[in-house]
């Protein structure tokens, strides 16, 4: 028997729907850890806690802010999370923030959720009915349409055993995250441990980490070693694809390191200035979007200013996809596949987001057949074609190394695929 793979669990929802008061009666941990948290009783930063499962495998869990002004940090919390515990107060019902943060896990791609109508105990049974079917309606269409929905209350303990055993089902459906590629950890948090030296936090986006292991630290590119390794707080030999993790860096100091960094097996990952996508521009928007705007990017933890310039379009309307280049004014470490959210650059809210296909293409904004070609392929996830028109694209000759590297699958499955072309 396979053993199951690390999840992480992440909340969503409205300020003042009762995340963290969740998080705490579900894994007795109080995730805000902020004096201005517990003084104000508002999410500001990123919280954890780890949840024990009545099946007995446990997962972590990002507590997300849900003020408007912390979707940075709600969204910084969301790229790492394989399944969404979505947060409705029954008093309150369907909020502004409620719809931004299921609109943030769809283009994200979380294909895993469970909806907690909380604060049960405020409300009457036939209100309670009306929230249910309006989450219901909000749903449909998103990646975890269909999902769970249960009536809880944090304060007197209703519908927590429901809850979890909900949460537990979904578990045992979500997909391991990709362990056979080298490793990525997305920084969400660093710090300085007294006689230990500088720490980082993180959602393993793959592969692994133990002990003495050399990495990079990028955009920046500083070099390091791992001193030692924890998951839940607690010291292990090895972390894994899907973990919460600290890690213990030596030979960095901590001035050299931010949230968004990412920490990656050396010459595994190229910076870049732009990259080829999917656009999804968001069915709410009440106008159509101009290519070329000016927008914020958020990619894994990082944040940063950019350009969408459409392929072969001036404007898409609500509710289209396009392909598009997205020009950065400072670089991502960005592989094919990864999900990115888009944000309009003033005021802010989320208009959109998409994949990435070419993590390092040429300036562009009109493509050459060869060009649109290849996109379509790795659109498609067409392997055996997105390598043979990646060399094709390019012109110049790739080492099958840079082929893996540019796709980001192991370098053994590029050589199937080219044998399998030649």
């Amino acid at each position: 028997m396979s053993e199951a793979p690390s999840l992480v669990l992440g909340t969503a929802g409205h300020i003042d729907h009762g995340k963290s008061s969740l998080v705490k009666a579900l894994t007795g941990t109080d995730p805000d850890r902020l004096p201005e948290e517990k003084e104000r009783g508002v999410t500001i930063e990123l919280g954890f806690a780890r949840l024990e499962l009545p099946s007995g495998r446990s997962m972590g869990v990002v507590d997300v802010p849900g003020h408007e002004r912390f979707v940075r940090q709600m969204v910084a919390g969301a790229t790492g999370i394989d399944v969404v515990l979505l947060v409705v107060a029954a008093d309150d019902g369907v909020m502004p923030q409620t719809r931004e943060h299921l609109a943030i896990v769809d283009l994200l791609g979380i294909p895993k959720g469970v909806v907690a109508v909380t604060k049960a105990d405020l409300a009457d049974a036939d209100w309670i009915e009306l929230v249910r079917a309006d989450v219901q309606a909000l749903l449909a269409g998103t990646s975890i349409a269909g999902a769970p929905i249960v009536v809880c209350s944090a304060r007197t303990g209703e519908g927590l055993p429901e809850l979890l055993a909900a949460l537990d089902s979904v578990a045992t459906e979500a997909e391991a995250r990709h362990a056979d590629l080298p490793m990525r950890l997305p920084v969400d948090r660093v710090f300085t441990v007294a006689g230990a030296g500088t720490v980082v936090t993180g959602t393993m986006w793959s592969g692994g980490a133990a002990k003495d292991d050399a990495v990079e630290v990028l955009p920046g590119g500083a070099k390091a070693r791992v001193r030692s390794v924890q998951v839940h707080s607690q010291p292990v030999a090895r972390a894994h694809a899907g973990q919460r993790v600290a890690l213990n860096l030596a030979g960095v100091e901590r001035d050299a390191i931010a949230r968004g960094d990412i920490v990656a097996a050396p010459g595994t990952l190229t910076v870049t200035d732009r990259f080829d996508a999917q656009f999804t521009y968001l069915a709410a928007e009440d106008k159509p979007f101009e290519s070329g705007t000016r927008v914020h990017v958020h990619h894994g933890t990082r944040e940063v200013l950019g350009r969408v310039l459409l392929m072969g379009a001036e404007r898409l309307q609500p509710g289209e996809r396009a392909l598009a280049q997205v020009r950065l004014e400072n670089p991502l470490a960005p592989r094919y596949g990864d999900r990115f959210i888009i944000r309009s650059y003033s005021p802010m809210w989320t208009i959109g987001g998409g994949v990435v296909l070419d993590a390092l293409p040429p300036r562009r904004t009109a493509l050459k057949s060869a060009e649109r070609e290849l996109l379509e392929a790795l659109l498609a996830g067409d392997l055996s074609q997105a390598a043979v028109g990646l060399v094709t694209s390019r012109g110049i000759p790739m080492t099958s190394a840079e082929v893996a590297a540019a796709l980001g699958v192991p370098r053994a499955q590029v050589a199937d695929e080219l044998n399998k072309s030649a």
